[in-house]
């Protein structure tokens, strides 16, 4: 395991980590992450057992933009038109595919998707292809972590890097809304405060 600064030298080493089927704690907006490419299912397996998550709970993508998510099929239609205007920033938000695509074909009929208010962050999505499966880097059941020491001494041990991007600004995890149309369902109060 090797934990490096979230700059230029930080993010060619996360970056070849994670496209190397890897893990990683990395820094967010909101709290810190531990991430995986959706490419690589033993890695994302890692990130379950790492975090000690249900097998049943999904873990959410981050996306370098909202071009992202249109690319891979995800429907930005109703009112996912007018929340995508949080973004980027702490709004995760669960919305169904509408086309076939063969690109990622990991990915499920509706997925969680994030764009973090977060440059260093937003710029190892886009090396990494635009998305990664992101959590939070804590224990199930514990507090987020928001720095690297905290994040580091409950699951950074298992992850092959750390990157350390100082304290997250936000402090709490994202708020997470299912969109179905002109329907939204909020499934958990968060960092966005637009409900």
């Amino acid at each position: 395991m090797q934990i490096v600064k979230s700059d230029e030298e930080g993010l060619e080493a996360a970056a070849k980590v994670l496209l190397a089927g890897g893990v990683a704690v990395i820094p967010t907006d909101t709290v810190y992450g531990l991430a995986a490419h959706p490419d690589f299912p033993e890695a994302v397996d890692r990130l379950y057992t790492i975090k000690g998550r249900e097998a049943k709970k999904p873990i959410a993508l981050l996306a370098s933009d909202v071009g992202v998510v249109e690319r891979f099929g995800y429907q930005i239609t109703g009112k996912a038109c007018e929340l995508v205007k949080h973004w980027p920033g702490g709004l995760t938000l669960i919305l169904a595919k509408s086309t076939l695509n063969s690109q990622l074909s990991t990915l499920n009929s509706a997925e969680g998707f994030r764009v973090p208010d977060h440059d260093w962050t937003r710029r190892l999505l886009a090396k990494c292809g635009g998305l990664l499966r992101v959590t939070s880097a804590n224990l199930s059941g514990r507090m987020a972590a928001t720095d690297a020491s905290a994040a580091l001494a409950d699951v950074g041990l298992s992850a092959d890097i750390v990157v350390d991007g100082g304290t997250s600004p936000g402090g709490e995890p994202s708020t997470v809304v299912r969109v179905d149309g002109d329907d939204i369902e909020v499934l958990r109060a968060g960092a966005c405060r637009i409900f």
